[in-house]
């Protein structure tokens, strides 16, 4: 931060200024930033979510809404859209804001509305993820992982480390948002991120081969019947 030209009292050109408030980019300004956006959406009778600092939910005469906050980037579902627009009024009155209007693509991931429900999908992610590296023409195989490998600790050097856990964090971030399919195959081949061997190898590339031949896939959110299901196996 510099003082603005002009601003400079002689025999006192050398000292600082002392901030009274946070500015942008101040590392302190992201708690600052969240501090005050909890105390105006709760001031309008918002509640938090039990798992998420960040989600935000109200209920109204029978009416719901959900709040998403990712740093200043907002989602608002609301069950009719005359109470978002009351709670997009409100923000706006207490912050500049720029109405984006219907989410279409929120962090990478595409949202798209059918008669049945919410779906969010990453294929644009997961392309650009093959193509980096070099899994985009390949042969795609049905499943990410084979039950009939056993995985193992490594005894020897390490097989390309580094190449093999930037591939993982890659396929982390697809797992944890709209790819759950992969997740079990993901979680056992982060075990091995240290000193991965050869055969750690192939099972990760299975996991591209099978993105690749469902970079399309979806994960859809659709509404339930107010009856509890339960599930079970055999033991």
């Amino acid at each position: 931060m510099e003082q603005p030209e002009g601003f400079i009292v002689k025999g006192q050109e050398h000292k600082v200024c002392k901030l009274v408030k946070s500015l942008y980019g101040l590392k302190q300004a992201p708690k600052q930033w969240h501090e005050k956006f909890d105390k105006v959406i709760l001031d309008y009778d918002f509640k938090f979510n039990g798992h998420d600092k960040c989600v935000y939910y109200k209920e109204n005469n029978g009416e719901h809404v959900i709040l998403c906050l990712y740093v200043d980037d907002i989602l608002i579902f609301g069950t009719n859209l005359e109470i978002v627009n009351d709670v997009k009024s409100y923000l706006s009155r207490n912050f500049d804001m720029k109405d984006m209007g219907e989410a279409h693509v929120i962090l990478g991931m595409k949202i798209e509305k059918t008669t049945q429900g919410i779906s969010l999908s990453q294929s644009s992610t997961i392309e650009k993820m093959l193509k980096k590296f070099n899994y985009f023409e390949c042969k795609p195989t049905p499943t990410p992982y084979d039950p009939n490998v056993h995985l193992k600790k490594n005894q020897g050097e390490p097989f390309s480390q580094l190449k093999y856990s930037q591939m993982i964090g890659s396929l982390l971030y697809i797992a944890n948002k709209t790819r759950p399919d992969i997740a079990y195959a993901v979680g056992r081949l982060s075990r091995y991120t240290h000193n991965p061997s050869k055969e750690h190898w192939n099972a990760l590339e299975r996991v591209f081969k099978y993105l690749r031949g469902t970079i399309d896939y979806s994960l859809c959110y659709k509404g339930f019947p107010n009856v509890v299901e339960g599930y079970s196996d055999a033991n």
